[in-house]
């Protein structure tokens, strides 16, 4: 039963049949809003405010042990039985497993598009995260310049990668979006909406990133997923 995890007793769900997201529309966070407005699934988001710790609380330490949003919980996971998750990437595989979407059933698109999946969890993420902190954020008063020079030049190299990806293909995996747009566009927003590193990253210059982002953010589910949960 839903009731059966602690998260619930913190953020109870108003209706127990759906979909339980715990999240806050960050880059992270948007990443699942817009796979579930993709999806169409039932689900009830929750506000988890980082800003005042509610991720170290131990109702919610006890759906994520690693204190990151987002979480969430399916009601109706395998087996009909309630199913608890973390992490992004394993969260995204598992709703277009449940969905038949944005994940090709073609066994070599598919470990394609999760490659392209991991190199978002595992550098775009990650770097253009140390991005914010060294250029936008609290880093950016620390007079060592190396690690700020060291994640911008990082970061405008990760955005050469996907802008030779994206040369003659509409989204990562050409016609087609996907899981690993999904998880990617998100960021990249960031960089302008967040960060304001539209000058030092020279972002004008990767031609093919902007025009895909574009066409990701314009897609109705990513206009509300921004906004998803709504911010106190």
């Amino acid at each position: 039963m839903l009731t059966d995890f602690p998260i619930t007793k913190r953020w109870p769900a108003e209706d127990p049949s759906k979909i339980q997201l715990y999240s806050l529309p960050t880059p992270n966070g948007i990443k699942v809003s817009a796979m579930l407005e993709e999806t169409g699934l039932a689900y009830e988001p929750h506000l988890v405010n980082i800003m005042e710790d509610d991720q170290f609380t131990p109702e919610f330490l006890s759906l994520n042990p690693n204190n990151k949003i987002p979480a969430l919980i399916d009601p109706d996971g395998p087996g009909g039985q309630p199913l608890g998750l973390f992490e992004t990437g394993a969260i995204l595989i598992y709703l277009a497993d449940k969905t038949g979407l944005f994940l090709s059933q073609n066994p070599a698109e598919k470990y394609e598009t999760i490659q392209w999946l991991m190199w978002q969890m595992g550098g775009v993420g990650p770097m253009f995260g140390q991005l914010g902190f060294f250029y936008a954020f609290g880093g950016k008063d620390i007079e060592d310049p190396r690690p700020r020079e060291r994640y911008i030049g990082e970061s405008k190299r990760l955005l050469g990668v996907l802008d030779k990806r994206l040369d003659g293909r509409e989204f990562l995996m050409g016609d087609d979006y996907t899981i690993a747009d999904i998880a990617t566009w998100p960021w990249v927003r960031g960089l302008t909406s967040a960060y304001k590193a539209d000058d030092v990253l020279e972002l004008a210059t990767f031609e093919n990133v902007l025009r895909w982002r574009a066409a990701c953010m314009a897609r109705p589910a990513s206009e509300k997923a921004v906004n998803i949960p709504g911010r106190p």
